[in-house]
């Protein structure tokens, strides 16, 4: 305190007389007090100067106490100040206030330079105390080296600081510097913008999070979180801006790791593809964990085997690399065996599933070889981290992460992290290996059950294709077949089982051959479907209850004959096929649906068309025409003109086929899909010949003779006696056994065929006669005769068939 600035009115008060200092006073209420109060004793205590700020603290004027002994102001003097000989160097005592109250003050003295008086200083003992604890508060604030306190005025300028920045001295930031002195221009600005903020409204900023960096490093980020408040006057005015800088590193670190965890397990495991899954780890680690990841993989674990119990260097590839547009080195390339590497005690933790972290110089001190260390070694590389991926006992690979330039070593915490995300991506790349492996099994027994991609009957030639699903859970049960029936037809089959994987394949399989046994009865396509319906509602009653509701399927049926060139066909529940005219025209064929194959108690319907030679049946499943984006509705249109686009005369089937689905289907697929395309042909006119027989047991020597004309001509004596004997029995058991009308056919192909036609439904049964019996012979003869025989039933009627093979025919 500047000694001048003390009230020197002591003259005028010890003119005035004396005024009591120790008795009642009247009572008005103790003033505001602002600052510490001064006054200057002599050499015996009495008060000779007396300051404004003394009379706001005591309510007694300078006239009052001046010229009188400071003892007259103390309410309760100590007893070691009785009788002192001077003035002690600091104190607590009790003073009167005017008012009549006391106050409790702590004091200290000082002599004054050059003359024998004190000047005393006092102040409330609750502002010294609250002064005294807010200074070591500040002290120790400013002893905490991760807060950063600093006041700044109303202009933003540093008045007190105990930062000091990332520099390479280290020196304070000095009083007067500004934000933008320490730091890089854009945080400062951002900083200061929050600061002028707080002291323009008044309101406090708490824990807000800052990246910042030094000026002079300005490539390395610091996490710091922020609270602010204004700092005001005794009048409320603001007076500048107190800032407090916490070091965030770690709740940020924290955080990240969080974060990168959560993502892991958002991310990866979404896909059943290994290389997939593989890459989806490295796009996460690299470059929030890594500025540079790969990821390798046992050479078994890409085919979907188990890797070996002693994995090394030698025996993986890489599977994954991230940023795939980073500048590696040589020896990583996606795809490339991965070198093996020298034994190392670091590396044995790596065969106990512990990630391991290498320093550049122990990782060429570990290598030994400078040509290996840049083969293998991204430029500008500090520090690598490996971490074994172990699953269910077994190690399918390694992630390796590189930090490069002046990212941060790894930490310890790190590794722990990274141990945590090899184990989720370790799980997640097993998961997709189990699946490459059930569905490499499923696809291959898929393949295994379908009949031949191509056949040449006398009906049409054929072509089918399957594609197995890529992004779904295994093969879907699709199916198509091409069987050749009797009488040169050819019956046209795809089907579609609910559910995926082996199961669905084994019912796939069992439906294919129970519709090639019902075909053989050659049954109305209406009434196969009806009896495939009834076989898949006993496997669903076969099947665990819980498995029920997944046994069913869908079925398409047709039956060609290239004799009427008609097509007769049912569906349950399949998608209709597509027919391809000559002339290139495509369109959808128009059929009525019946229920899947799961369901019952709803008929199904025959659909018969003409189709002329040279025109082409598609059969498909809805794996060609339902997609994501898409509906049947929309992909049967797409489907119908890729067809007309395709199928043309000189292109071949099963290249047309090939084409149609790498037209249509996914890259991946969600569901199978198969494709039978038949391109039908006619027998000519020349090659059948028809005859009605009369309901008279004389009509068997006629039809004799119609025969001997008619092989004659077609040049097939030699087929002639046991054609009369065959036909002589066939229509003998017609004339007995059936009702009119009654037809004979013959066709000529590679084989002769003979149909008698009648419209009694009874079945013609083979039996062995007894040596005694006179008749029941008959299709005895035939079945020995020619090289087979059969029946089929009709809308109305039955026809009884024979089959002889025509020498030299091919």
């Amino acid at each position: 305190m500047d000694i001048d600035n003390v009230n020197n009115a002591c003259s005028a008060g010890a003119s005035q007389g004396s005024t009591d200092v120790s008795g009642s006073r009247p009572s008005g209420g103790l003033p505001a007090f602002d600052g510490p109060a001064a006054a200057v004793l002599d050499h015996r205590g009495t008060v000779v100067r007396w300051t404004g700020t003394a009379e706001d603290l005591t309510g007694f004027r300078a006239e009052d106490v001046c010229g009188r002994p400071v003892q007259e102001l103390v309410a309760d003097l100590p007893d070691d100040l009785r009788g002192a000989a001077e003035m002690p160097a600091s104190g607590r005592v009790r003073l009167w206030h005017q008012c009549g109250d006391t106050i409790d003050v702590t004091f200290r003295t000082t002599k004054v330079g050059g003359s024998a008086e004190v000047l005393v200083l006092a102040a409330p003992t609750r502002h010294v105390a609250d002064h005294e604890q807010g200074a070591a508060l500040l002290r120790a604030l400013s002893a905490q080296n991760r807060i950063t306190i600093a006041v700044h005025d109303t202009e933003l300028t540093t008045v007190q600081t105990n930062a000091t920045p990332g520099t390479v001295d280290g020196r304070p930031v000095q009083p007067g510097a500004r934000l933008s002195d320490v730091l890089c221009a854009k945080d400062a600005e951002r900083l200061e913008a929050v600061l002028r903020q707080v002291l323009k409204t008044g309101a406090p900023v708490v824990r807000r999070s800052q990246q910042v960096s030094w000026r002079q490093d300005p490539a390395r980020q610091h996490a710091l979180s922020l609270s602010a408040f204004r700092l005001e006057d005794a009048r409320g005015r603001p007076t500048g801006v107190a800032a407090l800088y916490f070091d965030n590193a770690d709740q940020m670190r924290a955080r990240r790791h969080l974060d990168l965890a959560r993502e892991v397990a958002e991310r990866v495991g979404k896909s059943l593809d290994v290389v997939r899954t593989a890459q989806d780890l490295a796009d996460v680690l690299a470059p929030a964990f890594g500025d540079l990841v790969a990821v390798d993989l046992a050479h078994s674990v890409f085919d979907g085997d188990e890797p070996s119990k002693q994995l090394g260097g030698g025996d993986m590839g890489n599977a994954a690399l991230a940023p795939a547009s980073a500048d590696w080195p040589a020896g990583i390339k996606r795809g490339e065996p991965v070198p093996p590497l020298p034994d190392h005690p670091l590396l044995r933790s790596f065969l106990h599933g512990e990630p391991v972290v290498f320093g550049l110089d122990d990782f060429i001190a570990m290598v030994k070889d400078p040509q290996l260390i840049e083969y293998l070694v991204p430029r500008d590389t500090h520090s690598v981290m490996v971490a074994p991926l172990h699953a269910r006992g077994l190690t399918l690979g390694a992630i390796t992460a590189w930090r490069c330039g002046r990212s941060a070593p790894f930490t310890e915490d790190e590794v722990d992290l990274m141990k945590q995300i090899a184990s989720r991506g370790a799980l997640a790349i097993d998961n997709a290996r189990r699946y490459t492996r059930e569905h490499r099994a499923a696809v291959a027994l898929q393949r295994l059950l379908l009949p031949p991609a191509t056949t040449d009957t006398p009906a049409a030639e054929t072509a089918g294709v399957y594609l197995p699903s890529g992004g779904g859970a295994g093969s879907s049960g699709d199916w198509y077949d091409a069987i050749a029936l009797p009488s040169l037809r050819l019956a046209l089959v795809a089907g579609d089982v609910v559910g995926h994987g082996m199961p669905a394949s084994a019912t796939m399989g069992r439906l294919r051959a129970a519709i090639q046994t019902l075909a053989d009865l050659e049954l109305e396509p209406d009434e196969l479907l009806t009896r495939l319906a009834d076989l898949i509602q006993r496997l669903a009653a076969e099947a665990p209850s819980g498995d029920r509701d997944i046994v069913g399927g869908t079925c398409l049926y047709a039956v060609y004959d290239p004799v009427t060139r008609r097509c007769a066909m049912a569906s349950a529940g399949h998608p209709p096929p597509v027919l391809v005219r000559p002339d290139g025209t495509a369109e959808a064929v128009e059929i009525s649906p019946g229920p899947p194959l799961a369901l019952s108690g709803m008929p199904y319907e025959t659909t018969v068309i003409d189709v002329e030679p040279g025109s082409v049946l598609a059969l498909y499943t809805d794996g060609l025409v339902e997609r994501g984006d898409r509906d049947i509705g929309q992909g049967l249109p797409r489907l119908t003109e890729a067809l007309a686009a395709h199928c043309r005369p000189d292109r071949a089937l099963d290249e047309t086929g090939r084409a149609l689905l790498a037209d249509l289907a996914d890259q991946a697929p969600r569901d199978d899909a198969a494709l039978l395309l038949a391109r039908t042909r006619a027998v000519p006119a020349a090659d059948t010949a028809h005859w009605e027989i009369p309901a008279d047991p004389a009509a068997v020597s006629k039809a004799r003779e119609w025969i001997t004309r008619q092989l004659t001509m077609w040049g097939l004596d030699n087929l002639l006696f046991t054609t009369e004997l065959i036909v002589s029995e066939l229509v003998t058991n017609a004339i007995r056994y059936g009702r009119p009308p009654m037809d004979l056919r013959l066709i000529r192909h590679h084989v002769l065929v003979c149909e008698v036609t009648d419209s009694s439904s009874t079945q013609p049964r083979l039996r062995r006669a007894r040596t005694t019996d006179e008749g029941g012979r008959g299709l005895f003869l035939v079945s020995q005769l020619g090289g087979r025989w059969g029946c089929r039933h009709g809308q109305n009627g039955k026809t009884i068939w024979s089959e002889q093979a025509i020498h030299g025919s091919p």
